[in-house]
């Protein structure tokens, strides 16, 4: 059954608001969804549960090449969960890993795939995972870098900024989308309707500009703050910290942005994201 839709990104590039903005477009409520309930629409493939239960041990037991043998299995039983597209979060670059497929092809029907800037990439890893800014450029130029195993998630394959974009958006085409974040923040009719048409959930025009308002940052902030949000991390207090594009401009300096371009120049140049005189 090829029914799992990816919502796919690398980290901290609006992953949780294409989801929220989704969930909110399907359920068509007069309020919006309450954060709790955004995975009653969207599951996640990283979660440790149907890797422990196929594996008969605990994922936290298992190295990254077992857990990337499992995980044609854990797709498969997700695209069973339910009749019809299923929405399925992941932060796995587009690809295999030791001749291990991290995404089921046979199950999978397309995906959207979020770019961001990594000049504000950075700085939103800073702020989730507690890092210096140095720090988080150095994990952007990673190819080895991979997300932890632990009780919450299983291990995620990411590679280097680029190697991440590149692997999705050189597949693009009539089922897999790539979405700018800053286009999503300054034209989010024309971002959100592509990801709303992907996947089938019509193009009414009020119906996705109330569900753009109800997956708004600001909303999503005050929801956050009435509620707390299960994702946070415990290196911070806040999981929505500003959404803004080119926050870049305030923090880093000229060094670290000279070498965050000179690393990523190709993908970068591909999104229009190099500044001027870089």
């Amino acid at each position: 059954m090829s029914n799992i839709l990816w919502l796919a990104s690398y980290p901290k590039s609006g992953n949780t608001w294409v989801r929220a903005f989704l969930a909110n477009l399907i359920a068509d409520t007069s309020d919006p969804l309450p954060l709790a309930e955004l995975s009653n629409y969207c599951k996640d493939e990283a979660l440790p549960d149907l890797y422990t239960s196929i594996a008969g041990q605990p994922s936290t037991e298992l190295d990254v090449a077992r857990l990337c043998a499992l995980r044609p299995q854990v797709h498969a039983r997700i695209a069973a969960s339910q009749p019809g597209t299923v929405l399925v979060k992941t932060h796995n670059l587009n690809g295999s890993f030791e001749g291990h497929a991290l995404q089921n092809p046979d199950v999978s029907a397309g995906a959207v795939y979020v770019v961001r800037n990594p000049l504000d990439v950075v700085l939103s890893m800073t702020y989730h995972f507690g890092l210096t800014l140095d720090e988080a450029i150095e994990r952007l130029e990673s190819e080895e870098l991979a997300t932890q195993n632990d009780e919450l998630f299983v291990t995620q394959i990411l590679g280097s900024w680029s190697t991440h974009v590149a692997s999705w958006a050189d597949m693009a085409g009539p089922d897999i989308v790539v979405v700018r974040y800053e286009d999503m923040l300054e034209k989010p009719i024309k971002a959100f309707g592509k990801i709303a048409g992907l996947a089938g959930l019509g193009n009414n025009r009020k119906r996705l500009q109330r569900t753009i308002e109800y997956s708004s940052f600001q909303n999503l902030s005050r929801l956050e703050r009435r509620d707390g949000f299960i994702e946070v991390s415990d290196k911070t207090k806040r999981f929505f910290r500003k959404g803004r594009a080119n926050q870049w401009r305030e923090v880093l300096e000229r060094d670290q942005v000279s070498r965050i371009v000179n690393a990523h120049r190709e993908q970068m140049a591909r999104f229009k994201y190099i500044p001027r005189g870089y």
